[in-house]
C-alpha cells in the first residue's frame, strides 16, 4: 500500500469525533436551576409551525414548546388556523395596549419572566404565545419558583432570525395566519435498523477479508518453513508486510493526537475548511473504492491477467493494470459526490465511499493482539465520555457534537459518517455514526476472527461470533440511549467498548486463552505450523 493512501487514512481514522447527533436546532435550557414542579412539568417538544400569509401558504418554522401550558396537538388537521399580531409593547411585560380577540401573539424575549408574558397574554386574550429568542438557539423555557403556572395557552419559542422575518411581515400590515403543532416521533425509525446493519456489517466483511489475508499469508508461510532452508526463512522472516501493526504506545498517543484533531476542527470549522475535508474524503474514498473494487474482481477469473500484470508508474511505483482501469471510476465517484453532495441524494454515495474507506483501513492497520486492543479502546473509551460530556464545562458546549454537526459550516455535518434518513420521522433529518465508532471497534473485532482462523477454531468455540455479537448489542443499546436521553448526541463508544471488550476478556479468562490473546496475538502452535486449511480446500 502506497504512503500517501495510509497517510489519507490515517488521517480519517483520526477523525472519529463524530457521534449521533439529535435533528434540528441547537437548544440549551435552565432545567438544572429551575425543576420540574406541578402546572410546570411538559416534557420539551419540538413544535411546527407553518404560516400562511396573505392567503397563500408559507414557511414552515419549527419552535420548541414550554415547560408550562397545555399540551399542544399533534396532528396538523387538529390545530387551529390562528392570526398573528405583534405584541405592544413587544416585550408583554405589561397589559397589551392592543385588544385581542384570540389571536397568537409575538413577543420578544427579555425584561420579565416567561410565566409573567404568558400570563399577561392570556388575560388579554390571546389563543397562544409565541416568544422570540435573542439568537438562533431554541431556548427551553421553564418556571421561576414563585410563577403562577396556571396557564391555559400553550407557549413556544422562536429563535431569533424567525421572528424578525414574522416581525417584518406583521410590521408591513401582512396578514398573517399560522399553526402549532408538535407531531411525535416513532421510538424506532427504520433508518436506525439500517444504520446499525449498515454497521455491523461492515465489521463482518472487514473481518472476514482481514482473516482471510492472515490465513493465506500464514499458507504461504508455512509452505516456505517446510523447505527447512535457511535462505528460505530468512526471507520470510525480512518479508515487507502490506499492514500496520499498531503497537502500545501508538495506542496511548491515540487520545492526545485524537483530540489535536477534534480541537483543530472545533475551532478551525468554517465552509473552507470544510472544503478541505471534502477533499481528504474524496481521496481516501476514492482510493478505498479502488482497493475493495481490485480485490473483489481479482477473484473472477476474467480479471486474473489484468490483476496480475504490473506497469511501473513514476510515484505510484508497481500498479496492475486492473487498478489502472478501475481508478478512474473511484476518482468519478468522488467527485461527483463532492459536486453535489448538498443534495438530498448525496448521502448514498457518501455511504459507499465511507465504507469502503473503512473497509481498506482495516486491512492495512491491524490489532496484533489483545492488550493492544484494550489500551486502544480504553483510551477511546475515556475519549468520548470527555469530548460529548465533560468539553462543555471547559468551552461552554459539547464539541463533538458541535463538530459532528458541522456548525458555522453551511453543511449538514462534516463528510466522515455514515447517514441514513430518517424515513417515517415527521421532523426529517438523518439518523449517523461517526467512522471511530466502527473503525476503533472493528480492529479488534477483526483481530478476534484471526485469531480463529489462525487456530482452525469452529465459529462458536472461537471469539469472533461473540465480539461481534457484544458489538451489534452495544450499538443497540446506543440507540436506546439516545432516544431515553430525548435525542441528545450520545458517544457510542461508552456502550460498545464495555461490551465488546468485556466479552473477549471475560471468555478468554474462562478458556484459558487469555495469556495468548493479551500477548502473542495467535494460538499457540507447534513449528513448522499446524495445517492451515487453504481457500481451496
Amino acid at each position: 500500500m502506497k504512503f500517501r493512501t495510509l497517510i489519507s487514512y490515517l488521517i480519517c481514522c483520526y477523525l472519529l469525533s463524530l457521534k449521533y447527533v439529535v435533528n434540528g436546532g441547537d437548544i440549551v435550557h435552565e432545567d438544572d436551576k429551575a425543576p420540574k414542579q406541578p402546572g410546570c412539568d411538559n416534557n420539551f417538544v419540538l413544535v411546527k409551525v407553518p404560516t400562511w400569509v396573505d392567503g397563500f401558504e408559507d414557511t414552515e418554522y419549527v419552535g420548541v414548546g414550554a415547560r408550562f401550558g397545555p399540551t399542544l396537538e399533534s396532528k396538523e388537521k387538529h390545530a387551529n388556523l390562528t392570526k398573528l399580531t405583534l405584541a405592544d409593547p413587544a416585550d408583554c411585560c405589561s397589559p397589551p395596549r392592543n385588544k385581542l380577540t384570540g389571536e397568537a401573539i409575538l413577543v420578544s424575549r427579555g425584561n420579565c419572566s416567561f410565566t409573567t408574558k404568558t400570563n399577561i397574554a392570556e388575560d388579554a386574550g390571546a389563543s397562544a404565545i409565541l416568544i422570540v429568542n435573542n439568537s438562533t438557539e431554541l431556548f427551553k423555557m421553564v418556571c421561576e419558583d414563585d410563577a403562577d403556572t396556571n396557564i391555559r395557552i400553550p407557549a413556544v419559542m422562536l429563535p431569533i432570525d424567525v421572528g424578525t422575518t414574522l416581525g417584518n411581515l406583521l410590521y408591513n400590515n401582512s396578514n398573517v395566519y399560522l399553526q402549532l403543532y408538535s407531531p411525535k416521533r416513532p421510538a424506532v425509525d427504520v433508518a436506525e435498523v439500517f444504520l446499525w446493519l449498515m454497521a455491523v456489517g461492515t465489521i463482518l466483511c472487514a473481518s472476514y477479508w482481514s482473516a482471510w489475508n492472515a490465513r493465506e499469508a500464514a499458507i504461504e508461510q508455512d509452505k516456505l518453513l517446510k523447505d527447512a532452508s535457511d535462505e528460505v526463512v530468512n526471507a520470510v522472516e525480512t518479508g515487507s508486510p502490506s499492514f500496520v501493526d499498531i503497537s502500545t504506545k501508538s495506542a496511548l498517543l491515540f487520545v492526545v493526537i485524537a483530540s489535536c484533531f477534534l480541537v483543530m476542527l472545533y475551532k478551525l470549522m468554517s465552509v473552507w475548511f470544510i472544503d478541505v475535508l471534502v477533499v481528504l474524503f474524496c481521496i481516501g474514498g476514492a482510493e478505498g473504492l479502488q482497493t475493495c473494487l481490485v480485490t473483489l474482481l481479482s477473484s473472477f477469473r476474467w480479471f486474473e491477467h489484468a490483476a496480475g500484470s504490473f506497469i511501473k508508474l513514476p510515484l505510484f511505483g508497481a500498479v496492475s493494470y486492473l487498478a489502472m482501469a478501475v481508478s478512474p471510476l473511484c476518482v468519478i465517484c468522488a467527485v461527483i459526490w463532492a459536486i453535489y453532495r448538498r443534495e438530498a441524494y448525496a448521502w448514498i454515495g457518501q455511504d459507499i465511499l465511507g465504507i469502503a474507506l473503512i473497509l481498506t483501513v482495516l486491512q492495512i492497520v491491524r490489532v496484533p493482539n489483545l492488550k493492544v486492543g484494550t489500551v486502544l479502546l480504553s483510551c477511546a473509551f475515556f475519549y468520548d465520555i470527555f469530548w460529548v460530556f465533560l468539553s462543555k464545562y471547559l468551552f461552554h458546549e459539547s464539541v463533538m457534537i458541535v463538530v459532528a454537526r458541522g456548525d458555522k459550516s453551511g453543511e449538514d455535518g462534516i463528510p466522515m459518517l455514515l447517514k441514513i434518513p430518517r424515513m417515517f420521522d415527521p421532523w426529517g433529518g438523518y439518523s449517523v455514526i461517526g467512522f471511530g465508532d466502527i473503525l476503533l471497534p472493528g480492529l479488534v473485532i477483526a483481530f478476534s476472527l484471526r485469531y480463529d482462523w489462525l487456530g482452525n477454531k469452529k465459529i462458536r468455540a472461537g471469539y469472533f461470533l461473540w465480539a461481534v455479537t457484544a458489538y451489534g448489542f452495544g450499538l443497540l443499546i446506543t440507540y436506546v440511549a439516545l432516544n431515553l436521553m430525548d435525542g441528545h448526541g450520545q458517544p457510542a463508544l461508552l456502550y460498545i467498548v464495555p461490551f465488546t471488550l468485556g466479552t473477549l476478556l471475560t471468555l478468554g479468562k474462562k478458556r484459558g486463552d487469555l495469556k495468548d490473546l493479551w500477548t502473542r496475538g495467535e494460538p499457540e502452535r507447534s513449528c513448522p505450523h499446524v495445517r492451515l486449511r487453504s481457500s481451496s480446500e
